[in-house]
């Protein structure tokens, strides 16, 4: 090889080798990582905030649908389960009255008596109250066959109620069935919303969050109940309102104590809550059990005006898919949604249905 050509590969190669380099240095598209959160900066931090309440939304209320047909459910279980009880003790007495129907006709057959304790303790619900006179136990004996065919009756009514309840608790729990597949969906939702704000740069989250705290004063401001206008200086007071007592002190004292723990769809405590976990464990604490799910509270409990809302009343909001327990000068405390912990927040944060309050 000569140096002429020797010096032409030798540039040649000098040549790829650079073309190479410059095609590595070339910006190119870039792709994601499996896994990696969408930062969403092509959305306004007000989209990003609207979007994330829409599918926390979602799941609150497909979260109290489950409540809901769990507990319906679960009631009808119980109802089931007395019936198929007073069924068996129907039955058991029409055995009785059978039994003593036959003593009492070959008794009369042969001519004689039957004795009235004998009547007595197996007609009566109370022994020891046993017939003592004869004429009474003659009279009873006339009776027996009609008792006996009343008791059929009676019995009957039962089955038919017992064959009832049993249709409706399959209904029930074919409901349940429905609300529990759909938890996969509220399930997916949430974890949605997770990777949303998981994706958010620290700038955007420092944005939302300073969103979210104007929206709360801004709430401060529409508040009409008791106190507005006013200041509180703790749980359970409040400027023109009461401060909370007996049942409803409890009540507010045992949600309180409840601050920071996290949201856990359907959950009641005591580690974690949802929205109407918290607020009817801190009841049924306080000694008076109410419904478990915001939809029930409201349709169950006595409603009051807001302006005569005192704490440990309970704020119902949106299409009674929220609750929140009320402590005074304006605010509740409640459990707001998944991501999120037991919290004091402005009353009139949210859309309110109406005001309950339990214990009367």
């Amino acid at each position: 090889m000569n140096v002429s050509t020797g010096g032409r590969q030798l540039r040649s190669r000098a040549a790829i080798a650079a073309f190479v380099c410059a095609i590595t240095l070339l910006p190119g598209p870039s792709f994601a990582a499996p896994g990696t959160p969408d930062p969403r900066s092509d959305q306004s931090i007000e989209d990003i905030h609207n979007e994330l309440n829409g599918l926390y939304r979602e799941a609150e209320v497909a979260t109290e649908a489950y409540n809901t047909a769990d507990v319906k459910a679960t009631e009808q279980e119980k109802r089931l389960t007395s019936l198929h009880k007073d069924l068996a003790r129907a039955e058991s007495r029409l055995d009785d009255l059978h039994t003593l129907v036959g003593v009492a006709a070959r008794t009369q057959y042969r001519g004689g008596n039957l004795d009235a304790t004998g009547i007595q303790l197996l007609l009566g619900d109370h022994p020891d109250q046993a017939l003592d006179e004869a004429s009474q136990a003659r009279q009873a004996m006339r009776n027996l066959v009609n008792v006996s065919e009343t008791q059929k009756r009676a019995r009957a009514e039962l089955d038919r109620q017992t064959d009832a309840a049993a249709d409706k608790l399959r209904e029930l729990k074919s409901s349940r069935a429905r609300q529990a597949e759909a938890k996969g969906k509220i399930e997916k939702k949430i974890a949605e919303a997770e990777q949303i704000e998981a994706g958010l740069k620290k700038e955007q989250t420092r944005k939302l969050a300073q969103l979210e705290n104007q929206e709360a004063q801004e709430a401060k401001s529409k508040w009409t109940g008791p106190g507005s206008g006013g200041t509180s200086t703790g749980p359970g007071s409040g400027s023109g309102g009461p401060k909370a007592s007996g049942a409803a002190a409890r009540a507010v004292d045992f949600a309180m104590a409840q601050i920071g723990k996290p949201y856990v769809w359907g959950a009641v405590g005591p580690s974690s809550y949802d929205c109407s976990g918290l607020t009817s464990t801190a009841w049924a604490a306080a000694g008076h059990p109410i419904p478990r799910t915001s939809q029930a509270q409201w349709q169950g409990l006595t409603r009051v005006s807001l302006a005569s809302v005192q704490p440990g009343d309970l704020i119902i909001y949106y299409d009674a898919t929220h609750v929140g327990m009320y402590i005074g000068g304006g605010r509740i405390v409640h459990a707001p949604r998944p991501g999120r912990t037991v919290t004091i927040a402005p009353a009139a944060s949210m859309p309110i249905v109406g005001v309950v309050r339990p214990g009367v």
